[in-house]
């Protein structure tokens, strides 16, 4: 049986439960936060003074702050990408609605909220460039991308698995940086995304779980060659009006870096986390490849400790067309 149709059989032998785990870790529509509860009352009296607000505690933020929070948010926006994305991998039927293409529709009904907040929050600041931030959302959505992942889902798995918990650290980072600037409203926002994203990194780490037990030879072949390939950010894909695709990319991520929100050792630290909660180092009855990629994976920590402890961070911030120069 060829690798394809392995994954497919995996794949079907796992829907029966995929309705239990949306359940899990995804939350009925009525009962989770909206965009709204953490923004002005456009129907209420006090909507201007609320904006007012909103703008005033904004100048209190730093200018590399406004380009992490602009990035986080381009990111969330490119939604389309990655429903599309994950609608094409081996075993999600889109056509006949089974509970893998439930997932991905749920998945990303929660996920939309990110990007639609945020993208308020940064329109009534008044501190960045809305349309640069537009024209930048556009380019990101209309080029598209690839995360090296092909229809495999075991890699997807182990993608989003990584991905998720990469974007709850950054908006967590982002949400203590507003709260020590006296940016309580900003801060709870964040907060909140990032509690999302830990949710669905958990669900992500489950279904990895889950295809260990069934597959666990090609699943840890997957797990290497993904780390090998290097886990690719979307926001990697980034660029400005005018620009090539990887320069804005390379200089938002020296940004994060810069003010701690995401860095190399979050990197790596990410990928230990992974080792221990799939025990890595105790899965038995491996094939000889499988073996040698387990090997791989778990010197591969030291390895990356080594090479971010060379990396030097440029300490000038970079002019981006989204935010205004600092003054």
């Amino acid at each position: 049986m060829s690798l394809k149709n392995v994954r497919l059989e995996v794949m079907k032998y796992l829907e029966k439960d995929v309705d239990s785990l949306i359940e899990k870790y995804l939350i009925p529509i009525d009962n989770i936060w909206q965009p709204t509860d953490f923004l002005p009352n456009s129907e209420g009296e006090k909507f201007m003074e609320e904006v007012k607000e909103i703008r005033e505690l904004s100048k209190e933020l730093p200018y590399d702050f406004w380009v992490v929070l602009v990035g986080d948010m381009i990111t969330e926006e490119a939604l389309p990408t990655y429903e599309s994305w994950l609608m094409d991998v081996e075993g999600v039927d889109q056509v006949g609605r089974n509970s893998w293409g439930k997932w991905v529709r749920h998945w990303t009904a929660e996920e939309n909220r990110h990007g639609d907040v945020l993208n308020k929050y940064l329109y009534l600041s008044g501190r960045v460039n809305m349309k640069e931030i537009e024209k930048t959302t556009q380019h990101l959505i209309a080029d598209g991308f690839d995360i090296g992942t092909d229809q495999d889902p075991y890699k997807n798995f182990l993608y989003t698995s990584f991905q998720e918990l990469a974007t709850y650290i950054s908006h967590n980072r982002v949400a203590k940086l507003a709260k020590d600037k006296g940016n309580k409203q900003l801060s709870k926002m964040c907060k909140v995304i990032s509690g999302d994203e830990m949710r669905h990194h958990h669900a992500y780490c489950e279904f990895v779980e889950r295809i260990f037990k069934v597959d666990p030879n090609q699943m840890m072949m997957a797990f290497q060659h993904m780390m090998k390939l290097k886990i690719t950010m979307p926001a990697h894909f980034l660029r400005e009006s005018g620009g090539k695709i990887g320069t804005a990319f390379e200089e938002f991520s020296n940004t994060a870096q810069r003010i701690g929100v995401y860095t190399s050792t979050d990197y790596v630290e990410i990928l230990e986390k992974l080792l221990k909660r799939w025990e890595i180092d105790k899965i038995t009855n491996l094939s000889d490849e499988a073996e040698k990629a387990r090997d791989y994976l778990m010197k591969l920590p030291s390895r990356l400790i080594r090479l971010s402890e060379r990396m030097k961070i440029p300490e000038n911030s970079y002019q981006f067309k989204w935010v205004e120069p600092a003054v």
